[in-house]
């Protein structure tokens, strides 16, 4: 069982809920004993539940659930704050912030502090006709472009512009100019991307505002599933 089939299945959910068939949850439980994210989605989890029943214990009206008189025909935008409502809405709303501080917040800032080791192509706007370097990103998966720019005294600043396959325009950088270095490293963000060969296109901005392509050359993209 890999971690994406855990991720569309929703099987930390189930295995919390216990809906999980004897099989299903062996395999599971092998899973997040092998991977740091699921383990910590379970801790989180359960911690949740068992500070969920502490404060059901604590308050036991805030389990139960009135069943409002009929409405009338016109009840108005005003109609979800009738009790049934109104807890439903607090119940859920305690489920997803509880959630959000357990384990959306701490694995964001994991993801943050920890040091990565991106997929990287060095693309050279002074060269033409040769082989686009090929760069293997996992799905969603962000790279780095380290971009050569000839230097152009007449260009205080450039524009990078990236083209997809189908020629469609993703983005574009404005990178100033220096005079001290030609190399810039760009980071491309992560985004639901396909495989196929992207172009990256600059142009020089003189300071009069006219605009002049120095190069253009191509990386190709491989998603690694």
């Amino acid at each position: 069982m890999d971690h994406d089939e855990v991720v569309r299945q929703k099987m930390t959910e189930r295995y919390l809920l216990d809906e999980l068939d004897p099989d299903k949850r062996e395999e599971f439980e092998e899973h997040f004993f092998d991977c740091p994210d699921c383990a910590l989605d379970v801790r989180a989890g359960a911690m949740f539940v068992e500070q969920s029943k502490i404060v059901f214990a604590e308050n036991p009206e805030a389990r139960v659930v009135q069943v409002p008189a009929p409405a009338p025909a016109k009840a108005g935008w005003f109609a979800w704050l009738r009790p049934a409502f109104a807890v439903s809405a607090l119940a859920l709303l305690l489920a997803l912030l509880g959630y959000q501080n357990l384990v959306t917040y701490p694995r964001l800032e994991q993801a943050v502090n920890r040091p990565q080791v991106l997929p990287w192509a060095s693309l050279n706007m002074s060269t033409r006709g040769t082989n686009a370097p090929v760069i293997a990103v996992p799905p969603g998966g962000s790279f780095l472009l380290f971009v050569n720019i000839p230097p152009d005294s007449r260009y205080p600043r450039y524009t990078a512009d990236l083209y997809n396959p189908a020629g469609k325009l993703e983005w574009s950088l404005t990178i100033p100019a220096n005079s001290a270095n030609d190399m810039w490293p760009v980071r491309v963000p992560g985004t639901n991307r396909g495989s196929g060969t992207y172009t990256l296109a600059v142009r020089g901005t003189t300071a009069t505002g006219e605009s002049q392509e120095v190069g253009r050359t191509s990386v190709e993209l491989q998603i690694q599933m």
